[in-house]
């Protein structure tokens, strides 16, 4: 067991020795186990004399025979200090020779006990918007588009909001073009909003055959670093103009995307979209809650965990600005003080969700697993790649059910919780953050 330890918080630094008697037992233990499996030279699988097998592989045996005690020391020392490790320990083994004892030092972090949280105390506000019909009947205009026909026009049509152009563009920044920013006969639906703003409605009003010039700002947050907020013209050629005529709103229409009549298409989409407000409106209130747990609740955090997250989050930060210059500007820099504060941010508040939803007995079934992988699938082109994903990779499955488990600790939390009621407009609703 250990003989001296040096306690600061949550860190611990505890020395320990074992004796040169206990490691050769051990060790010999170690050596009968390779000997019901080892091969060699006039013996038989399981008749290997111990004497040879220490010459053979006694170095291994007495290096896996220390690893083995040191866990046993610190597991029973875990146990009897009724803490719990935030990683894994920082082994060091003093300069040792064979059959003397072995003095080593474990280093660790141990997690936090999560003080009591009255949740009775706190409120938070629940956004309640009234369904506008009109977006019901918008909604069902989008599935008639989806489901539309695309009729070539002549060449004294103009192109309209809605309408599909098929172009050639090629853009510059100044007098040079950029990578990414050429393409042949492209199908573009005017009103998309697939293009950055202002490009489609430089479109409409033009005909096939015209060729002419469209100018443009890339948003300050554009995903490419080296366009963001740069200006820039695209030259436009277009081959044709599409117009998509809609089917018609009936019954058999209805009957094509799985109802039976308009009405109950009507009711459908209307429960889709009460569903949908009640979400924005449940993640609402959980981020609301989540800034009080990070303000209200006091807890140590252990530098390992912190110090993990900091790290991927440089790793994901370069990997992110990995081709960003100088020009790029300050607001893509790492700034080690938020960061960090970030990190800790989000270390306490997955702390304080794993600790409150085991002491209340939050799980994770297996149907919110299914259903939270089909949500993920769903957002992808290709389900089925996401499903394979899932399958062969444990550890994106097992970080799926941690979400999942977060997500219902604090749904659980939130049942406690003051809610205070707040009629807003629709806009609002999706508009908050």
């Amino acid at each position: 067991m250990f003989k001296k330890e040096k306690i600061k918080d949550l860190h611990y630094v505890v020395n320990g020795t074992i004796t040169a008697d206990a490691l050769r037992t051990a060790a010999d233990e170690i050596l009968n186990e390779y000997g019901k499996k080892a091969k060699m030279p006039g013996f038989r699988p399981g008749h290997i004399p111990l004497s040879v097998l220490r010459q053979k592989f006694d170095a291994s045996a007495y290096g896996e025979a220390i690893d083995k005690l040191m866990n046993a020391d610190l597991n029973a020392y875990v146990a009897d200090k009724k803490i719990r490790l935030a990683g894994t320990p920082a082994a060091d083994v003093a300069k040792w020779e064979r059959g003397q004892d072995a003095n080593y030092t474990l280093e660790f972090d141990i997690l936090p006990t999560l003080p009591a949280i009255d949740l009775e105390k706190f409120s938070v506000t629940k956004r309640v918007a009234e369904l506008d019909m009109a977006e019901v009947e918008k909604s069902i205009e989008n599935i008639r588009r989806s489901r539309s026909t695309a009729e070539k026009q002549d060449e004294k049509y103009k192109a309209a909001n809605g309408d599909t152009a098929v172009i050639d563009f090629k853009g510059f920044i100044g007098k040079t073009a950029f990578d990414g920013g050429e393409a042949k006969k492209h199908h573009l639906i005017l009103g998309s909003g697939a293009f950055i703003p202002g490009f489609e409605d430089q479109i409409i009003g033009h005909k096939t055959g015209d060729k002419f010039d469209v100018n443009v700002k890339f948003p300050k947050d554009y995903h490419a670093e080296n366009l963001a907020g740069k200006a820039a013209r695209f030259e436009v050629e277009i081959h044709e103009i599409r117009k998509h005529i809609l089917p018609e709103l009936n019954d058999e229409f209805a009957k094509s995307v799985g109802q039976e009549t308009v009405a109950a298409l009507r009711t459908h989409i209307e429960k889709i979209l009460t569903d949908q407000y009640t979400d924005v409106s449940q993640s609402q209130m959980r981020n609301e809650l989540l800034d009080i747990l990070a303000d209200k609740v006091k807890l140590d955090l252990p530098e390992i965990l912190v110090t993990q997250e900091l790290n991927m989050a440089k790793s994901e930060h370069d990997q992110k600005h990995a081709h960003c210059d100088d020009k790029c500007g300050d607001e893509h820099k790492w700034d080690d003080k938020k960061e960090r504060k970030d990190a800790e941010r989000r270390v306490k508040l997955g702390l304080i969700l794993a600790e409150w939803g085991t002491q209340n007995k939050v799980e994770v079934t297996r149907d919110d697993l299914q259903n939270a992988v089909w949500a993920e699938a769903s957002r992808y082109p290709d389900p089925k790649q996401v499903f394979e994903f899932y399958n062969k990779n444990q550890n994106a499955l097992a970080m799926l059910r941690g979400m999942v488990f977060e997500r219902k600790a604090l749904d659980a939390m939130l049942a406690h919780v003051k809610q205070r009621e707040k009629k807003v407009a629709a806009n609002d609703l999706f508009q908050q953050k």
